[in-house]
């Protein structure tokens, strides 16, 4: 098969692989439909993250059941799949309790931009549609598997309610989609913030309120101006960088709470002013195991779009495309077809 490999900062190749294979009872191979770059793909092309040596790359997916181990019974070959970016199986007391992203047998995809995947822990990690769904879902459910996922687990850890205000801090493909969360949840207000007018338009149109354009200080003191001076009930932080974390902790009204979720770099928190803030804060890698089937009735039935985050659509085979044109801010998300 082929697939993205990724060799140094800037430098992602299409090659041949070795076909996955199925390596435990537990594992399943799927053959992809779609599949995309991510925003956190861009840490090790900028070099922010440390490339060793080369390795595959890609975390999210949807597909065709090629192949099942001995103990998988959940999903069968022909079957339509949706997973997640974090493998799990489901059972354990991490799982039962809400908590697949922290399964005590996780494993994080990292094969995905690629022709064929092997899903480790397929019986807990995919989800199978009542038939295959027509390719206009695709994107979307695409979506579900990670950045529509991770948007929704911000706005439940931020704990939108309905009728409250909320702020996203990014508006990349999860900030968009932390957008629909919001709206999906209840909020009156949502804040979104970005400079970007494309992104601010499908901001608009996912169910943004308000658009700040102001960053750090002068973001906060926007927020603040709108909010009475008081600050948002619900903050949802979806970038990872020092200056976001920050942006999102002082938007937050005393007894607020803020959901983080992007992946953080260089971010610090000080105790002391947490204390003294009343600010809930709670993020990690998202549980979008636990959002799969609820998120997948919404995509299926209409009620949610976040595919129209992909605006630029490629062949797998110009995978490196995929990440210049994120990189360069040309794309919000670059969905790959094999």
């Amino acid at each position: 098969m082929r697939g993205a490999v990724i060799h140094a900062p800037g430098d992602v190749r299409f090659e041949t692989l070795d076909d996955p294979k199925i390596l435990k009872p537990t594992d399943a191979i799927i053959r992809t439909a779609v599949t995309c770059v991510c925003g956190s793909d861009l840490w090790p092309w900028r070099g922010l993250d440390a490339t060793d040596e080369a390795h595959p790359m890609g975390h999210e997916y949807v597909g065709f059941v090629e192949e099942v181990g001995a103990e998988v019974t959940a999903v069968k070959p022909g079957q339509f799949v949706v997973g997640s970016f974090a493998t799990s199986d489901n059972t354990c007391a991490n799982c039962r309790n809400g908590w697949q992203s922290n399964c005590l047998n996780r494993e994080f995809m990292s094969t995905c931009q690629a022709e064929y995947v092997r899903i480790p822990h397929a019986q807990g990690t995919l989800v199978a549609t009542d038939e295959v769904p027509g390719e206009e879902f695709w994107p979307g459910l695409l979506a579900v598997s990670d950045v529509m996922g991770t948007g929704w687990y911000a706005a439940d850890a931020a704990e939108v309610k309905p009728g409250s205000t909320a702020v996203v801090v990014g508006d990349g493909a999860v900030g968009l989609c932390a957008v629909i969360a919001a709206k999906e949840m209840g909020a009156e207000r949502i804040i979104a913030m970005s400079r970007h007018e494309s992104r601010q338009k499908l901001a608009r149109e996912f169910g943004a309120t308000h658009i700040v354009t102001e960053r750090g200080d002068e973001g906060i003191a926007r927020v603040k101006d709108l909010t009475d001076g008081i600050g948002a009930d619900s903050v949802l932080e979806c970038v990872g960088t020092a200056e976001a974390m920050r942006q999102a902790l002082h938007s937050a009204r005393p007894g607020g709470n803020v959901g983080f979720v992007g992946v953080p770099h260089d971010v610090a928190v000080d105790g002391q002013e947490l204390f003294f803030s009343h600010v809930g804060l709670r993020g990690g890698p998202a549980p979008v195991r636990r959002y799969l089937p609820d998120l997948i009735e919404r995509v299926l039935g209409g009620h949610i779009d976040p595919g129209k985050v992909f605006d630029l659509t490629l062949p797998l085979e110009q995978v490196a495309e995929g990440y210049q044109a994120m990189d360069e801010r040309r794309a919000i998300k670059a969905l790959l077809k094999p």
